[in-house]
């Protein structure tokens, strides 16, 4: 019975390279092949599901494919299915499957036809491997399909200014999630010693055993589960992104942002609940976010005036009432829940283009009073109050901007010193003292702080790259860099083995000469590039930009390259007391994936800078 799990992700990965091969002109071909891939995905669950309830629906867990082993580490995909699977699955099967056939017709002559329907499939493909994940390093795969993904769909109308930043924003909201998915499963090594499965943490005696043992980590561990979900579900502070998302087709705001992708956090919990079950703290802190989200997002849901917003903001009031039943142990209630919510988000958004259309000629002829509400209960300075900051969307967009992407910037701009001749006289000799360095240590003793220290280089190289306005090429050269500084760092502890670190590097020096070589050839091309604007070059060089984005995405450490697996095998040798270490490694990681998207997006994407093309709206 297990090796069937096997079979809905291959289906969706085959539909996703037979789409890839047919020419953009077949959009009958293209639309059928979309939806025959959901549908055929959806019957053999159907059948699946019903065989697995008759032998007494079992939790199943499937041992895939071992990509990478090593003396101390093990980087395997495991599959797990039991009824938060089932729930999950049947859900997107059905939903996407609705999505597809509605968007055959509603993108019909759209230039961007085969891109979307390419962008469905590997969501589609991403979104099951991520529910089906049996372990951290599994979801993490899908997890980050599901963000590239996210940025493909909303910047979906490339040619077009606002749908090409709000891309960017939401990719970097995603990132922080990020953030926490990866120190969770870095502390989860040092807790567990071993690459631990969801199967496994069902085991009460083996969870509480090793909770008493390590509380501080455990805690750790559940307060950056809690981070993603609060990233990836669109909880408080991180709220503003999802009306942001709605740039995109109508579609795949449906699909993604109304009823699967947006829900992924609630996912999160429930299939680490019994991990955190028995840390109080910890569910009060998630009840108490998702209660707090509710109440401020169901008031702007009220005040928006576009439709998308409406239903963003209501979707994230509900997502907050289920992180409250999760909170309380309700798991079969919270997928209900989620069941429903997607089911109405995805209705109504599909529906929402004919009910502005009708709304608008319905008010000419028939005026309806303005209904009483609570609020007019409240005493007016309280009611205008409320009003005014669900108006502004309580300025969460500028708390973010305050609080973390602004000092970032601001770090990086003390660095505008640097030109790419003097970032090389720094680095190659920096980097010779400390291989030198790594050559004498011996134990490493000698040289405690050389690893945290090599790793915050990196991530100035970062926030350098990340702040560039000038030069394309230098914010290249920076980020390949800082995966040198990474391994170099962690190449001090005696565990790391130097293939390892080849292993690792390997697919940077490969991703970062392909970029180097696609930057060189569109300065060829466009002799003036800076990355103070968008430029829209894809316009004019499509291959260029598709060739740019797998170099990114391979520098950014995209499921399954040698970097992606590399950076996972290094995190396993950073020591539990190396906090700084981890922090800065996780940083650079997330960062470089920002700074890389921001790249190629002011190259590529957004209205082409030269004035003899035509020019977008700026919002779709």
């Amino acid at each position: 019975m297990t090796q069937i799990l096997q079979l809905f992700i291959f289906i969706p990965f085959l539909g996703f390279i037979i789409s890839l091969l047919i020419p953009a002109k077949k959009e009958n071909t293209m639309s059928w092949v979309a939806f025959s891939t959901a549908g055929l995905n959806l019957l053999f669950l159907i059948g699946f599901v019903g065989y697995w309830l008759f032998n007494g629906h079992p939790i199943l867990n499937l041992k895939e494919v071992v990509l990478f082993k090593s003396k101390e580490y093990e980087f395997l995909l495991d599959l797990c299915f039991d009824k938060i699977t089932v729930v999950y699955l049947l859900v997107g099967a059905f939903l996407t499957f609705l999505v597809t056939i509605y968007s055959r017709y509603y993108l019909h002559r759209e230039s961007g036809y085969k891109r979307f329907f390419n962008t469905i499939l590997f969501f589609y493909l991403g979104y099951n491997i991520t529910i089906l994940s049996g372990n951290f390093e599994t979801l993490f795969v899908g997890w980050e399909i599901l963000g590239v993904c996210s940025f493909l769909l909303i910047a979906f109308y490339r040619d077009r200014y606002l749908p090409v930043k709000n891309a960017i924003k939401v990719f970097s909201v995603y990132r922080i999630g990020d953030v926490g998915l990866i120190l969770a499963m870095w502390a989860s090594h040092h807790l567990w010693h071993e690459n631990i499965t969801f199967l496994k943490l069902l085991n009460y005696e083996l969870v509480h055993e090793h909770l008493t043992e390590h509380s501080y980590i455990g805690v750790f561990i559940s307060l950056m589960i809690l981070l993603a979900a609060a990233a990836k579900s669109a909880q408080l502070p991180f709220s503003s992104w999802l009306p942001r998302a709605m740039e995109g087709p109508t579609p795949s705001s449906a699909i993604f942002y109304g009823s699967l992708s947006v829900h992924l956090g609630a996912f999160l919990l429930m299939r680490t609940y019994p991990f955190w079950e028995f840390q109080t703290s910890v569910r009060v802190l998630i009840a108490l976010l998702g209660l707090s989200t509710a109440l401020i997002a169901s008031p702007i849901a009220r005040v928006q005036s576009s439709v998308k917003s409406q239903i963003a903001y209501g979707s994230i009031a509900q997502i907050g009432l289920i992180f409250i039943e999760i909170a309380l142990g309700l798991n079969t209630f919270a997928l209900f829940h989620f069941a429903g919510n997607a089911f109405l988000r995805t209705y109504q958004l599909l529906v929402s283009p004919s009910v502005v259309s009708y709304k608008i000629r319905e008010q000419f002829y028939n005026y309806v009073p303005r209904h009483h509400t609570i609020e007019d209960s409240f005493p007016k300075k309280l009611e205008y109050s409320i009003y005014l900051l669900s108006i502004k969307e309580w300025n969460l967009d500028s708390f973010m901007n305050l609080i973390v992407w602004k000092p970032l910037k601001n770090i990086g701009r003390k660095l505008d010193f640097l030109t790419i001749n003097r970032l090389l006289l720094l680095f190659i000799p920096a980097y010779l003292f400390g291989l030198g360095a790594l050559i004498y240590s011996g134990e490493g003793v000698e040289h405690h702080y050389l690893p945290a220290t090599f790793a915050l280089i990196g991530l100035l190289m970062i926030l350098k790259s990340f702040s560039e306005r000038r030069s394309p090429m230098m914010s290249w050269l920076l980020l390949i860099m800082n995966h040198f500084w990474i391994a170099l760092a962690i190449s001090f502890n005696e565990k790391l083995d130097s293939k390892e670190a080849v292993f690792y590097l390997s697919g940077v020096v490969v991703s970062g000469i392909l970029g180097i070589w696609g930057i060189r050839k569109l300065q060829t091309y466009e002799k003036n590039i800076d990355l103070n604007q968008f430029h829209g070059h894809s316009f004019e060089h499509p291959k260029f930009a598709f060739i740019f984005l797998i170099a990114c995405l391979g520098l950014a450490g995209f499921p399954i390259t040698p970097t992606f697996i590399g950076l996972d095998l290094v995190f396993s040798h950073i020591k539990e007391d190396q906090i700084v270490l981890a922090y800065a490694a996780a940083s650079s990681y997330i960062l470089a994936g920002i700074s890389l998207i921001r790249l190629y997006s002011r190259l590529f994407l957004g209205p082409h800078v030269k004035t003899y093309h035509e020019t977008a709206y700026k919002s779709s």
